[in-house]
């Protein structure tokens, strides 16, 4: 049973200042990155890349032959929640499964990325996360600290997250028909009541926010 891969690359990068997704992070740009890590995964089948035309040219290979597996570019929309429905009407009918990826986490491992494809078989809806290890607090509204939060069963959320295809289809037909605004998949599956296993993530996944995750990034892969 085959799985599709949808790497989110439509955003704006407002926050960075400049494209970050364009940004060289050892000697690729970050979606180029981001890129490999699918295209050396042996369980993804095809990848559908979600993403304006001018990114995309940053993904063009120049080795013969071109890419190892099919990979297709498609139009984003206004938000997260429309891109990734826009790269799920791309998928290839007959596949399975679905992992849909940040295309600003360019460290992703293929290891943990087969790590949740085949968690994904057994549970249907997961996604790669990692525990909350630090002290928590909860500010009020002058960002005065106000009371501690319990890190007990607390985890951040990463990408990928994997999903029975037909499952992720109708999660999202779901909040589409009642207008819910979603910020990732495990809140779509949530909202239709479906329970979502984490994975935890066995090497560093930051997401590329700011420049201080370049530096961090690039340190990070040069003890990899």
């Amino acid at each position: 049973m085959s799985t599709s891969a949808i790497i989110v690359a439509a955003g704006t990068s407002q926050r960075m200042g400049f494209d970050k997704l364009a940004a060289p992070l050892a000697g690729l740009p970050v979606l180029r990155r981001t890129l490999e890590a699918f295209l050396t995964s042996e369980c993804i089948a095809e990848i559908i890349v979600v993403c304006p035309l001018e990114r995309w040219q940053l993904l063009q290979d120049p080795a013969p032959g071109g890419f190892s597996k099919p990979v297709r570019r498609v139009d984003g929309g206004a938000t997260r929640q429309e891109s990734v429905a826009l790269g799920l009407a791309a998928v290839a009918p007959a596949t399975a499964w679905v992992a849909v990826h940040d295309g600003a986490r360019p460290l992703i491992g293929p290891d943990d990325i087969a790590r949740c494809v085949a968690a994904a078989k057994t549970f249907r809806a997961v996604s790669l996360a990692h525990r909350v290890t630090e002290t928590v607090k909860r500010a009020d509204a002058d960002d005065f600290c106000s009371e501690a939060v319990a890190r007990d069963h607390l985890w951040l959320m990463e990408t990928p997250q994997v999903f029975d295809a037909t499952l992720l289809r109708q999660a999202y037909a779901m909040v589409r028909a009642q207008r819910l605004e979603v910020t990732d998949e495990v809140s779509a599956l949530q909202a239709m009541g479906v329970r979502v296993k984490f994975i935890a993530a066995s090497r560093p996944n930051p997401k590329i926010t700011s420049p201080a995750d370049l530096v961090l990034a690039t340190a990070i892969l040069t003890v990899q």
